[in-house]
């Protein structure tokens, strides 16, 4: 018997984006381990190719950990946000051509409801999404996995079971089938800490999770958010599929069981917290100009500072470095309770690292600079990371970050080679390009953009004039 379905919500996640798009417009990365994201020796993989994660790559791992474990393999590469966003318009503009309302979660993922699709069977649902996968590849070269399902939860469980470049469809009747069995923490709202809360009540899998009691639920997740979470693994998922504001402010913060007493204490969380709010601020695909470290004293008193760039960045390096820069040492200031790092200022606009700003603090002690960083953290009780738009956002915990006055602070531009591995270039006979490597005085280029196929590659001395930098749009020709 054909079975129908009233509700069917679509999530489209871009396979590995950021590593996507250099593969698409660099033919020769094709196949090939692809690391992007920072590559100074703070630096954190932003993004990373299918190949890559084969050996055991994730985002947000540190740099030199994933080359590590790729070997001599591995291609590592800085952003290219504004390759990035072009190629984000575009599959949005595709998502736009067949629905009418789009809700964007990232640079590269969307929720979708199509009206044509009400009381449509799974077939149904899988032909429409298999066509819609087939018209975001025709328009960019790109692959996308595709997930439907009867609420925005499932729809982005099945887009996750859906990868690489696939299409999942998860009924309302496969629930138990599909979704029971797999690890709780594949829900939205339950991070590491409520994941551990609730193993403590025996609680390992959305099925578990489903039939537990209503009063275990509220003492294990809260008698505001515990509900809510269990009614969506127990299958209710009712959210509407709707634009989102535009956010103005990034920001993650985190509370500690015992405080902050030592200037490498605060360094190490202000490291993790940047990091976070620094993941937040790529999936947004804009750059931010302002860094605001919000800190609360162990008498709840909350005190802010923030300063602004002179360009918008999206290096973790810089914002961790100005976020140092703003937080107090407690040994004047007072034991902390709580640490946040936000950015806001958000722009469109962004220069790639070739023209990135480099932060360089006031004299401070030495542990406040850093040295005692691998001071140990106490426990962490509660965590957020938000969001801030005009509009009201759906994610529980959100607040404005505040603004204070700016730190003091010098800045100069950064010291690099004049065509830094990854940068685009072009030359008068062989046309756009990238560097592949540089050193002695030499520069290696591989000619190459989306069109061409794989490029050969020719070595130039480093003050060869015909060799220059170019706009990287100029890979997407």
């Amino acid at each position: 018997m054909t079975v129908r379905q009233d509700r069917w919500v679509l999530h489209v996640d871009m396979d590995a984006f950021f590593a996507s798009c250099e593969q698409l417009t660099r033919p020769t990365l094709r196949g090939r381990p692809v690391l992007v994201g920072g590559v100074g020796g703070r630096g954190v993989v932003a993004g990373c190719s299918y190949e890559a994660r084969d050996h055991g790559v994730h985002s947000a791992m540190p740099m030199h950990q994933a080359r590590r474990l790729v070997g001599p393999s591995a291609v590592v590469l800085p952003n290219r946000m504004s390759v990035y966003r072009v190629l984000s318009r575009r599959v949005f503009e595709v998502f736009r051509a067949h629905v009418p309302v789009v809700e964007q979660v990232s640079v590269d993922e969307a929720f979708l409801e199509p009206t044509e699709l009400r009381g449509s069977t799974v077939e149904d649902t899988r032909a429409w999404a298999e066509r819609l996968r087939a018209a975001v590849r025709e328009a960019t070269g790109l692959p996308a996995s595709v997930g439907a399902g009867a609420g925005k939860q499932y729809a982005k469980i099945a887009s996750d079971l859906a990868k690489p470049d696939g299409v999942a469809v998860v009924a309302r009747r496969d629930h138990a089938e599909i979704l029971d069995p797999l690890p709780v923490r594949k829900l939205w709202g339950v991070g590491p800490v409520a994941g551990e809360r609730l193993a403590q009540f025996g609680v390992v899998t959305i099925g578990d999770l489903a039939a537990m009691d209503d009063d275990d639920v509220a003492q294990a997740l809260g008698r505001t958010v515990g509900p809510a979470i269990a009614r969506i693994a127990r299958g209710y998922d009712d959210r509407p599929v709707h634009e989102r504001a535009e956010a103005k402010q990034i920001s993650a913060e985190s509370t500690f069981a015992t405080d902050l007493t030592t200037a490498g204490q605060v360094a190490e969380a202000v490291r993790r917290a940047a990091g976070a709010a620094h993941r937040r601020l790529l999936a947004d695909g804009r750059a931010a100009r302002t860094v605001t470290v919000k800190v609360r004293r162990s008498d709840f008193s909350v005190s802010t500072r923030s300063t602004t760039l002179p360009v918008g960045t999206t290096s973790l390096e810089t914002i961790d470095a100005v976020a140092r820069s703003l937080a107090p040492d407690p040994v004047d200031f007072g034991a902390i309770r709580l640490l946040g790092v936000g950015v806001s200022g958000l722009v469109e606009v962004h220069q790639d690292a070739l023209f990135e700003q480099e932060f360089v603090p006031d004299a401070r002690p030495a542990a406040e600079s850093g040295d005692a960083a691998d001071d140990e953290l106490p426990d962490i009780v509660g965590v957020g990371t938000t969001v801030t738009t005009d509009a009201h956002d759906e994610a529980a915990g959100e607040s404005a970050v505040e603004e204070g006055p700016p730190a003091i602070g010098t800045w100069r531009r950064a010291e690099e080679g004049r065509f830094p591995t990854g940068a685009d270039v072009r030359h008068p006979e062989f046309g756009h390009g990238w560097v592949q490597g540089s050193g002695h005085g030499r520069v290696s280029v591989r000619f190459e953009t989306r069109t061409t196929g794989p490029g050969r590659m020719r070595t130039f001395a480093e003050d060869d004039p015909a060799l220059e930098r170019a706009d990287p749009l100029g890979s997407l020709e």
